[in-house]
């Protein structure tokens, strides 16, 4: 069946979808609350590694109930592990930036990678030049991260909680943002592209723990990890809900619905990410950084138009 085919097969929003993105978009967006509120008690690269573990091991399993076949030679190894290690860099990131950052600050600057890779198919592939409109959501975007630094180095009132300015993790987290545009990248222009979505999964998950737990092993924070059951809910709601059961829910809602009006949707992202770190951080959230927020998420929109 062609391309055109598929798409004409695939049907505008109904309610489930809607309700459906609405609670992925939210829980997407309460991830950096939860990383941030079990960072004391479980290293944050130890976190991510076992997130990342428990996940792969339930796509796999996921695979096997499916009768997917994993292991034939398809090409896709290369770009596999590619697409692991910059995914694991990803999370690595976020969860280290979240020591740094506040959880609103994190989702927004996580966020901005519609906006890399939009730049990063507009240089490298032919039919994906942006327009006019598209480079003023780039430049927008740009001004509203500009904006959200400055905010976080000079405003008292949102320092992070060790008492510094907010940079370093505002950093990781658009270095976050461009490692997911990067793997987006390499799963569209690899074999990956035409590989079940679950085999893609698989090999950003299982890399990512593999080199997580690593670094978190040599780092010795195996050593300081309290067990209880405030950490068990954050891997449960972390590995199960987000990583495994929400991008397979994610997967299906692509082949069943039109792509770009669930892109729409999952702009929403960022604004439950800022309202839960208000509600339950208790993050500040001040007309600079509010703007800033705007700024980027009117250039996400902007990117993602369709002519």
């Amino acid at each position: 069946m062609s391309t055109a085919i598929q798409a004409l097969d695939r049907r505008p929003l109904d309610g489930l979808a809607i309700g459906l993105m609405l609670l992925l978009c939210a829980a997407w967006g309460l991830q950096q609350v939860v990383i941030k509120v079990t960072a004391p008690l479980m290293g944050a690269v130890m976190q991510a590694g076992v997130r990342s573990a428990i996940a792969a091991l339930l796509v796999y399993g996921f695979t096997l109930w499916r009768r997917q076949p994993l292991w034939q030679r398809d090409g896709t190894l290369p770009a596999g592990l590619l697409a692991g290690l910059l995914f694991g860099g990803e999370f690595l990131c976020v969860f280290v930036g979240l020591g740094h950052t506040t959880a609103s600050r994190m989702a927004v600057f996580l966020y901005t990678a519609p906006v890399f890779t939009a730049l990063g198919l507009h240089f490298t592939v032919p039919g994906e030049r942006l327009r006019p409109a598209q480079w003023l959501g780039v430049i927008a975007a740009f001004a509203g991260i500009v904006i959200a630094f400055a905010d976080g180095m000079v405003s008292p009132a949102r320092l992070s909680q060790s008492g510094s300015s907010t940079l370093l993790g505002d950093g990781l987290g658009v270095l976050a943002g461009a490692l997911w545009a990067a793997t987006t990248l390499v799963v569209r222009a690899s074999r990956l592209a035409s590989a079940p979505a679950s085999k893609t999964l698989l090999y950003q998950l299982a890399v990512s723990a593999v080199v997580l737990l690593a670094l978190a092993l040599m780092a010795g924070q195996h050593l300081d990890v309290q067990f209880n059951g405030l950490v068990l809910a954050s891997l449960f709601y972390q590995s199960v809900l987000v990583a495994f059961a929400s991008y397979l829910a994610w997967f299906w809602l692509l082949r069943q619905y039109l792509t770009s009006r669930l892109a729409v949707f999952s702009f929403l992202t960022p604004l439950f990410g800022v309202t839960f770190g208000v509600v339950l951080m208790h993050d500040v959230v001040g007309i600079r950084f509010a703007v800033s927020a705007l700024l980027v998420l009117g250039g996400i929109v902007l990117v993602n138009r369709k002519a």
